[in-house]
């Protein structure tokens, strides 16, 4: 069989016009290398083959009848992905990786599943993900924790763990993936490749599974901006069925990506470079902010002063939402029982239940909503001085598999560097930036203000041009 692999949107397309293989070849490549490898990286929780198979097929009966500018019609056309298993999709099992979902399959297919669906991407299937999309390291999936596919004793980070993984291990170009503390940039960091939390609302919700509904941003993971970018402009806009969603036209992001940093204001927050940080973590993001000094970018410090209570305040108001959302799923209308909630859920909704409570809530919650506007502020304020933003995305590497299970706060503290993004509702890109003597993927973030996603994907896209990280795969 072709060998197919570190192929980009473009360059599969490219194939596909040329006739150097077919969508049917590619889509059989994927999943040759799905069966092959996944029993031990365990980023599926259900397939499609035979469906995709079928996609396959008539994109290829559609190539040959229409020619090749076909393509230019079907932006995703014979683009193999896969869903995180939180998005909806129509007549395909949708778990969140949980046990009380474990059979759900339901009628419809979000906003975001349908609009790939209608540019002709082809789905091998549904990702693994902690349950509920509550959890930092992929563990706490009702189905077994993915692996990291760098390192098979180490997590790939979460919640989105099986699209970070799945991406990695080349399964698949890109896959969808949600993003309310860090769960969309934690996993890209572990596994090397780069992932995109938009601007709150700027992607739909609808038919989403829930966490916490005011930080939940739905997003993507690919292997590099360029892809990023070609999806993020099908998938984002307005929806009627989502009243968060912004009417706020979408840039061709994929076409506007060749503009240059030079004279781009970055800001480097002294908070996120503190105590607790790792040496080699602050050495290969210092190489990449060197990276764009030289390229003209106008570095300077700034400071999110509010950052330490950040941790504190997004628990409590993303537990209080996720006691708010999982009520629903009582075992009568849907599902199986509550006695079928994992241990990390059970401690979510008794913390979110407790902090809304008569006599707590103005002590908890509303208090630690307080402090979210104050930390909306400090963006606010290092934006009017920069453009954006240049942190890491993890205070560490990837960590050994159990090694924070038993212990839920050192767990929760690793996102310290990544909740304040979701708090104050601004877009974040994530890239690999460097690995470990140990081969393990570094990442950093871009943060820039609401609706700044192309200038995001702008100074990435050149960062990558100057760089390999982003092309550097794990050996399965």
């Amino acid at each position: 069989m072709t060998v197919l692999q570190n192929l980009s949107i473009a360059k599969l397309q490219e194939g596909y016009k040329n006739k150097d293989f077919s969508v049917r070849e590619v889509v059989d490549f994927f999943i040759e290398r799905i069966e092959k490898h996944d029993n031990k990286i365990n980023s599926f929780t259900t397939t499609t083959f035979d469906q995709a198979r079928k996609l396959a097929n008539m994109a290829d009966e559609k190539i040959a009848k229409d020619g090749p500018d076909i393509i230019a019609g079907n932006p995703l056309l014979g683009i193999p992905l896969a869903y995180k298993d939180i998005y909806s999709t129509k007549g395909v099992k949708t778990t969140a990786s949980a046990r009380v979902l474990e059979n759900y399959v339901p009628s419809f297919s979000s906003t975001v599943v349908s609009r790939l669906e209608d540019a002709e991407a082809i789905s091998l299937g549904k990702l693994n993900c902690d349950a509920w999309a509550h959890g930092s390291s992929g563990e706490n999936s009702d189905f077994g924790p993915t692996k990291n596919p760098w390192n098979l004793e180490y997590v790939p980070g979460g919640s989105s763990s099986g699209s970070a993984a799945a991406v990695a291990s080349e399964f698949i170009i890109a896959a969808t993936a949600s993003d309310t503390g860090g769960s969309i940039r934690l996993p890209s960091s572990f596994c090397g490749v780069s992932g995109i939390k938009p601007t709150y609302g700027r992607v739909s919700r609808y038919g989403v599974v829930a966490m916490a509904s005011s930080l939940d941003s739905m997003g993507l993971i690919a292997s590099s901006v360029e892809d990023l970018a070609r999806i993020l402009e099908i998938t984002a806009g307005k929806d009627f069925k989502d009243a968060t969603s912004w009417d706020i036209e979408v840039a061709s992001y994929s076409k506007e990506l060749n503009e240059q940093v030079k004279e781009l204001r970055i800001g480097i927050p002294a908070e996120y470079f503190g105590k607790g940080l790792s040496g080699v973590v602050k050495e290969k993001v210092d190489d990449a902010i060197k990276k764009f000094e030289e390229q003209g970018a106008q570095i300077q410090e700034v400071s999110l002063p509010h950052s330490e209570y950040a941790i504190p305040a997004y628990y409590i108001i993303m537990a209080s939402e996720v006691s708010s959302n999982l009520a629903r799923y009582d075992g009568i209308r849907f599902g199986n029982g509550r006695d079928a909630f994992g241990e990390e859920t059970k401690r979510r909704i008794m913390l979110g239940t407790f902090s809304l409570s008569s006599g707590y809530k103005d002590e908890y919650y509303n208090k630690a909503q307080e402090v979210r506007r104050l930390i909306t502020k400090d963006f606010t304020d290092a934006f009017e001085k920069v453009d954006m933003l240049i942190a890491p995305v993890s205070p560490t590497p990837p960590f050994k598999l159990r090694e924070k299970t038993e212990d839920p706060l050192q767990m929760y503290l690793s996102d310290i560097l990544t909740v304040s993004v979701n708090l104050a509702g601004v877009p974040a890109l994530s890239l690999p930036c460097g690995f470990t003597q140990d081969e393990l993927p570094i990442g950093l973030q871009l943060i820039g203000p609401k609706f700044s996603e192309l200038k995001l994907f702008r100074a990435g896209y050149e960062y990558q041009q100057l760089t390999d990280w982003h092309k550097r795969k794990p050996q399965l």
